[in-house]
């Protein structure tokens, strides 16, 4: 029988991949790549569920039942598992019954309660300094994107529906690695994924546009040997083509089953989920879901019984569609937030019942591509406010995720001043950690 573990261990990507960028961004300042690590990955795609405003813990994933009203509120049950000796918040009826794929980190602490910072923190694995480094996207897209091979009809790293905003997620990578954030709502028929599908322009004035431009290009015509001229044009055929070809036909979920996504939830969110495993299903490295709406500083028991039922139903589906198309081995789903929220409750107005930023202990949620399912990493104390067992910090977890990728965690980042700067921090950076998450890969 599975037993729960708690233990001590160690501005648009791209232009969608039309060429638009310099020979400096194609050429990444002249630089190397870093090196592949040496042991086999295990996982070939990451869906980040990435819960901006920050989730709150004691609601989700650590509740603490026995704390009392000023704790809990009105959410003072929780849920046994199909894991004996799990329980999670009573609001997560769907995922209790997936608690055998994935593993609830319950110390995760950096101890920062603003958003920027804390997003840095979660994203990046360093503290913020004179270098802006590159979130996880970014540095998957660099190992695993075009330039080792990757030949997929979208960039490597798709933000869905639109950027985090915090901080500039490829850093001193630069524009190559940026995330293609696809703007519209898959919830929505069709999905405007910007760039591909423009609202309000039907395909026949497109193409009557297209018609138009080619007829005003002169100078092109009467040039066909001129090799820049020749690369616009590859550059029209691949904007074309994404408009109207295969990469349309990967946004579009009319083509799924209505069955299948009821059972994701016909919202942003549950359709953002059923889109992420298209994507890793086509072979993507890096989808991040930017899930709005955690940040609940009032009212905020009103917002999870809303809330909660969404990401529940969401987000047990993907786990249970990519386990039935025998993808969670080869995918990590990493769920979390900046931050926790205050396990005190704050009934004062104008908060009414609101939880502030916490820093100082909250949760992350990993399953698949190599994470063992049916664990928990750590403990807070009776009431949620400090960590009690095996600290886990930022990097620590994106330095599991970088393993299990196959991303040497001592391979160099090419950057703009010629430094020489490993994927993750050195000792010398005194960047706090507690080590990987081996108990659980």
């Amino acid at each position: 029988m599975n037993r729960p573990a708690s233990t001590h261990g160690m501005t648009r990507r791209e232009a969608l991949r039309l060429g638009l960028l310099g020979a400096g961004g194609l050429t990444m300042l002249g630089q190397p790549l870093a090196r592949a690590a040496a042991k086999a990955p295990r996982a070939k795609s990451v869906i980040q569920i990435w819960m901006w405003g920050g989730p709150a813990h004691t609601d989700t994933f650590d509740p603490k039942p026995k704390a009392g009203y000023d704790y809990c509120g009105p959410l003072d049950k929780t849920l046994k598992t199909n894991v004996s000796g799990i329980e999670v918040g009573e609001l997560l009826p769907l995922l209790a019954k997936q608690a055998d794929k994935f593993s609830i980190i319950r110390s995760m602490t950096h101890g920062n309660n603003g958003h920027e910072t804390a997003s840095y923190m979660v994203q990046t694995g360093r503290t913020p300094g004179r270098l802006v480094f590159p979130s996880a996207g970014a540095v998957v897209s660099l190992f695993k994107g075009y330039d080792s091979g990757y030949k997929g009809l979208v960039p490597p790293y798709v933000v869905l529906t639109e950027a985090q905003g915090r901080f500039s997620e490829a850093g001193f990578l630069g524009q190559r690695h940026k995330p293609f954030a696809t703007g519209g709502d898959p919830g929505r028929t069709p999905f405007a994924v910007e760039g591909i599908v423009a609202q309000g322009i039907t395909d026949e004035r497109q193409k009557l546009r297209r018609g138009l431009l080619h007829e005003l290009d002169t100078l092109g015509r009467a040039m066909p040997d001129n090799a820049v001229f020749a690369a616009l044009d590859r550059c029209e055929e691949n904007a074309y083509g994404m408009m109207f070809g295969e990469t349309r036909q990967i946004f579009d979920l009319a083509g799924e089953k209505d069955d299948l996504r009821d059972r994701y939830g016909r919202n942003t969110f549950g359709q953002s989920c059923l889109m992420a495993r298209r994507l890793v299903e086509l072979g993507v490295p890096y989808v991040t879901i930017n899930y709005k709406g955690w940040d609940t500083h009032k009212q905020h028991f009103e917002i999870m019984r809303r809330k909660l039922p969404e990401m529940d139903q969401g987000m047990a589906t993907l786990l249970q569609d990519l386990a039935d198309r025998g993808l969670l081995d080869s995918t990590i789903v990493w769920w979390g937030g900046e931050f926790g929220r205050g396990p005190k409750v704050d009934w004062q107005a104008p908060w009414n019942g609101g939880r502030s930023h916490y820093g100082a202990c909250f949760s992350s949620v990993v399953a698949g591509g190599g994470f063992a399912g049916g664990r928990v990493v750590g403990a807070s104390d009776a009431k949620g406010e400090q960590v009690a067992d095996r600290p886990v910090y930022p990097v620590d977890l994106i330095g599991s995720i970088y393993t299990l990728m196959g991303i040497d965690p001592e391979g160099k980042m090419p950057n703009p001043m010629g430094l020489d700067i490993p994927v993750l921090p050195t000792a010398e950076e005194k960047v706090p950690r507690g080590g990987l998450l081996r108990e659980i890969m």
